[in-house]
């Protein structure tokens, strides 16, 4: 498979701010990126050089944008995987539709990490709310209950104490396939972003330290106050996941580090990640650089941390603080260009930097 040369235009499945920002990466870097998304005023659309607005789910659409690119990646995991398939027939699909198929479903995700040496907490298949009182009864409480599609940012999803809880948020989830999930008794959330090349070369970025409320990430902290070991056990795994998948591209995999110091993965990212904002303004090649030149097919760039960064996401309201964040020396203020602000909408994030000689 042979590298895109500068010019060349690289289609990107979805058009949120992370596809904004891999826009902008690849304009940077003399390649033209063109959006799908079935949204007319996406965010990235106003950053590319084309945006083709037609629904994931019309092939026929799909199969033009893919053969009017030379390669095409996605910004998102919930792209339909038959979509992504279409695409592959007509142009290099980096990374592939594996990934996208195994990040979709949480029981073939954790039953694929397990298989490959990432080690995840222990986990029941739920099909019935009789399989969630007999799961929890096999886990014991508390636990977290999941739907095995589509949950995000804390989106289908919850903790249960009992047998009736457990079956109780099985009826509320519309009886979807689910997952049950042991509690990891976990002391911080941490997470590794890496990329692999077409070559096969792999590049982690540093280990960064992230807070949740609410299910959505609001702080990371990065490099990670970690030992080598962990640093060392962190990026072998998702080498080892990297490699399992034949992957090309960015992923992020998030971690739980627990009380004895052992590392447990939560889950995987195929794509570029909200726990590697910080790269953005600390690393010497950031994530979605990194990204563009892995699916271009050329050399990764350095991911060495230049500054210490604490990365804050801007939700809903918070936005509009954005003329004091502009205020502040020490500050790199990113907005998502979205048109409105609602609870719990990711609407930008801005990065406090500190060189690294200072800490």
């Amino acid at each position: 498979m042979s590298a895109l040369k500068p010019a060349d235009r690289i289609g990107i499945l979805g058009g949120g701010q992370l596809g904004r920002m891999l826009a902008l990466a690849a304009a940077r870097l003399g390649l033209d990126a063109v959006i799908y998304d079935p949204e007319a005023d996406c965010p990235a659309s106003r950053v590319a050089a084309e945006h083709v607005c037609a629904p994931y789910e019309d092939l026929d659409a799909v199969a033009r944008f893919a053969r009017s690119v030379a390669a095409v990646t996605f910004e998102f995991e919930n792209v339909p995987v038959e979509s992504a398939r279409e695409a592959a027939r007509h142009a290099p699909l980096r990374p592939g539709a594996q990934a996208l198929e195994t990040a979709q479903d949480r029981l073939t995700e954790k039953t694929f990490l397990n298989a490959h040496g990432a080690r995840t907490v222990e986990f029941r298949a739920v099909n019935s709310a009789g399989d969630a009182r007999a799961a929890l009864a096999a886990l014991s409480a508390p636990a977290i209950l999941k739907t095995r599609r589509m949950g995000y940012d804390g989106k289908g999803q919850a903790v249960v104490k009992s047998a009736g809880e457990a079956a109780a948020a099985f009826e509320r989830f519309e009886s979807r396939p689910a997952i049950l999930e042991a509690f990891a008794p976990f002391r911080r959330e941490l997470s590794v972003v890496a990329a692999r090349a077409l070559d096969g070369e792999v590049r982690a970025f540093a280990l960064s330290e992230n807070h949740h409320a609410g299910g959505i990430l609001r702080e990371s902290l990065a490099p990670a106050d970690v030992s080598a070991a962990t640093e060392a056990e962190a990026v072998a795994m998702a080498r080892a996941i990297l490699e399992a998948l034949d992957y090309v591209g960015v992923i992020a995999v998030e971690l739980f580090e627990l009380e004895d110091g052992s590392l447990r993965v939560n889950e995987i990212a195929p794509r570029v990640h909200n726990t590697g904002h910080w790269t953005m303004d600390s690393c010497r090649t950031c994530q979605f650089e990194q990204h563009v030149r892995a699916v271009a097919g050329w050399p990764l760039g350095d991911a060495s941390a230049f500054a210490s960064a604490r990365m804050i996401n801007l939700i809903g309201a918070d936005v509009d603080a954005w003329p004091r964040w502009l205020a502040e020396p020490d500050a790199r203020l990113h907005l998502y260009g979205k048109r409105a602000a609602r609870e719990g909408r990711k609407m930008g994030h801005v990065t406090l930097t500190r060189p690294l000689s200072q800490d």
